[in-house]
């Protein structure tokens, strides 16, 4: 553990306020090291050194820091004055990451591809939504290619693995152990988190439901917070084309063992119209978002043991195309938990979470849809609140050398209301609830041998959908409707096996082979919705997802970086598929129905490399022959919304003197918006920068512009044709002060 020491040659202690420390670095030969990274424990931004290896950072008692430069293993160090740090090659320390096998594996040492994105990738993105900060990663889509900024909620579920999605996710997206996947829909409101409090965001690939439960079939995408770590204030502004406008701010403090960080801000655009110039009609206005969020975080960190509270708030509203589709969501949620460090190595985390949400949408027909599209009126108005509450507790455990146990619990309660009045020939309002609850046991085991790492691992869950009612009304008030919904359980049993084989001291293979399952979400079994002039029913009767998969690979890491290639395979049985019934309709008619089985299976690479010190690339490539592989419906078709070939390629530079030039590149192949595999989506190319400077250690200006090469990329087919937005910029400014200056 780390202390506070006396000052250098001084025999005193620092003082407890905000001082001034300067920092050299430098390599194992007492070179400098310039355009090294420095951060505090929360992961925010102190600085840069400069040509000579020189920064001077700004924090208070107890002043932890980490350095990190391009070519070297990065280096936590507790200031107490002056420092001269020395950084080794990045060979010398493998880069340990915390992955969904809930334990820290080094690169070499994973059986699963896990990317990070930090601090410094996220600040570099010309997005400004955590969507598309996310899709600098290779292979990462979400069910359609429309950014969240003017996306319909129903169309922002996440695929990973060339699985596809539904409305749903067959990813898991976690915030500290609290699950962050809507309760009715299982899709993701990528607004929810202040950007400024996320302190980097981890992507594992492949099915982890043996640790997470129901959901994360595809994938984890786990979103790591900013912690209070001294006092400081900081501030973020942007604007740009289409009114697109992101405020954040982040204020923190900490005195002794308290710490406090409250962060919040404002994010949207005041959009575009999606439908193509050729089939736009007077019923067509831009599609947009508006909304705020709001963080507040206490902890009390002492010793061995930390326990924190957090609160958050959120709210949106969105206009979905015309005057009469929009929706709105608002949603508060909780948490309280502990970290305790035992005697022997053991921690054991506790967690008691959630949260309250509102969902309101409106539906509409449209006259000539694909047409003159010159007219609509209301189809139906829903208001949906949810509730949830969670508990989750995990003990890990050191058995002798080598060897690691983990077992934990959770539970996962939601509870939701939907309340639908219908228009058109006759007027009919219905009132419906459901009663969802996932609860599970499970055990993981990890063994170092030598070269050799072996992980196991299983959980039990119990999934119920129980206690649900629908009411309709009549002249004579409320009565039951002639169908109710379903009351079921299932019993799932999700294992894991690993192992990974070092070669020598830069190469690696691996294999690893799961099961995962995906429980229907109460909007998948009760709800209609509507995107475009797509009417998608639900379905009572649906079972949930079971997937078989497995995957082996191949990874070598050196001072210049990690690449990591993998053969992956992944069975997915009854999978909830949107299913045409009726082409002909308008709208036209779609069902929920568990299809026989689908199958993703192909390739992918993953690399980031530093070949210069100022130079970073990373990006990936991914193949993936996704498609329908038994029942007696679109038997070989595509699976929607997957693209055969994608790829990414992001350029980051940095030099003291000029500042950072980011770049973003990504290219997807066709692929198909619907089962039958009528509506082909092009394959398209979008290139992204980002630039910015800085004047001084508090200031920083920055510029961002989206589809630079202003290309015409096809999002939907629904079945109209609907675009993704034309070239973008935008600029801004950051102010630190305190200690988060740099």
């Amino acid at each position: 553990m780390l202390t506070w020491a006396p000052l250098h040659g001084s025999g005193q202690a620092a003082p407890t306020g905000a001082a001034e420390i300067p920092i050299t670095v430098q390599d194992g030969h007492g070179a400098a090291v310039a355009g090294a990274t420095v951060t505090d424990s929360s992961g925010k931004l102190l600085g840069h050194t400069d040509r000579t290896g020189s920064v001077t950072v700004e924090c208070t008692h107890p002043c932890a820091v980490r350095v990190s430069a391009s070519g070297f293993a990065a280096k936590g160090v507790q200031l107490a004055g002056a420092e001269t740090i020395s950084l080794e090659p990045a060979s010398a320390a493998a880069q340990v990451t915390v992955t969904a096998y809930r334990t820290p594996l080094g690169a070499l040492e994973s059986p699963v591809t896990t990317r990070v994105l930090d601090r410094t990738a996220l600040d570099a993105s010309a997005g400004v939504t955590m969507d598309s900060q996310l899709r600098q990663l290779p292979g990462v889509e979400l069910f359609r290619r429309s950014s969240s900024l003017v996306a319909n909620p129903s169309s922002q579920g996440i695929s990973l693995r060339g699985l596809g999605s539904t409305s749903a996710s067959r990813t898991l997206v976690t915030q500290d152990d609290v699950p962050l996947n809507d309760p009715v829909g299982g899709w993701i409101h990528w607004e929810e988190q202040p950007e400024l409090a996320i302190r980097s965001i981890e992507l594992v690939r492949g099915g982890a439901s043996d640790l997470y439960g129901s959901s994360a079939i595809g994938g984890v995408v786990n979103v790591i917070s900013a912690r209070p770590s001294s006092d400081g204030t900081e501030l973020r502004s942007s604007y740009g084309g289409e009114g697109t406008y992101d405020d954040s701010l982040l204020i923190q403090g900490k005195r002794g063992p308290w710490g406090v960080l409250a962060s919040g801000g404002s994010l949207g655009t005041d959009g575009y119209i999606q439908e193509a110039p050729w089939q736009r009609g007077p019923v067509d206005i831009a599609s947009n978002v508006h909304s705020q969020n709001g963080l507040l975080v206490a902890e009390h960190d002492r010793g061995p043991l930390r326990l924190f509270v957090r609160g958050s708030g959120f709210n949106e509203a969105r206009a979905n195309g015309t005057p009469l589709q929009s929706n709105g969501t608002r949603i508060w949620r909780y948490a309280a938990g502990g970290d305790w460090q035992g005697p022997h190595g053991g921690t054991l985390s506790t967690r008691i979470y959630g949260s309250t949400g509102h969902f309101r949408q409106t539906f509409s027909q449209i006259a000539n849809p694909t047409t003159l599209r010159n007219s609509e009126s209301p189809t139906k108005f829903s208001l949906t609140p949810d509730n949830e509450l969670g508990a989750a507790a995990h003990w890990n455990q050191p058995l002798g050398a080598g060897v690691l146990l983990v077992v934990g619990a959770d539970s996962h309660n939601v509870r939701v209301w939907d309340r639908e009045q219908s228009f058109g020939s006759s007027t009919t309002v219905t009132n419906l609830h459901d009663h969802q609850r996932d609860s599970a046991l499970y055990v993981e085991a990890m063994w170092v041998r030598k070269a050799w790492t072996f992980t196991a691992s299983g959980r039990m869950d119990w999934f119920q959908n129980y206690d649900g009612r629908e009411l309709q009304s009549s002249a004579s008030g409320w009565v039951p409707a002639a169908t109710q919904p379903p009351q079921f359980d299932q019993r799932v049993f999700d294992p894991r096996l690993g192992i990974t084989r070092k070669l020598w001291n830069h190469w690696a293979v691996s294999g690893s082979g799961f099961r995962a399952f995906r429980a229907p979400t109460p909007n998948e079994l009760y709800r209609s919705t509507q995107v475009g002039n797509q009417l998608t029913f639900p379905n009572g009767s649906l079972l949930s997802e079971r997937a078989t998969g497995w995957e082996t690979g191949l990874a070598t890491e050196w001072r210049w970086g990690t690449i990591r290639s993998s053969y992956f395979l992944t069975q997915v049985n009854r999978p909830i598929t949107a299913v045409t019934i009726n082409a002909t309709s308008s709208p036209i008619q779609l069902r929920r129905e568990n299809l026989g089985q689908i199958e993703s299976r192909g390739v992918a690479v993953d690399f980031e490399l530093t070949p210069l010190r100022w130079l970073g690339v990373d990006g990936g490539y991914q193949h993936a022959h996704a498609t329908v592989t038994r029942g007696t419906q679109d038997l070989g078709n595509w699976i929607p919304e997957v693209a055969r070939n994608m790829a990414t390629l992001n350029l980051r530079a940095y030099r003291p003197r000029f500042g950072t030039l980011s770049l973003q590149s990504r290219l997807s192949g066709q692929q198909f918006d619907d089962d039958a595999n009528q509506y082909r989506l092009p394959g398209y190319f979008r290139l992204d920068a980002y630039a910015s400077h800085d004047f001084g250690k508090r200031f920083e200006l920055f510029t961002a512009g989206e589809n630079l090469f202003d290309r015409q990329i096809v999002v939907a087919k629904t079945p109209t044709t609907t675009l993704a937005g034309p070239r973008v910029g935008r600029a801004g400014i950051l102010v630190r002060l305190g200690g988060t200056g740099k």
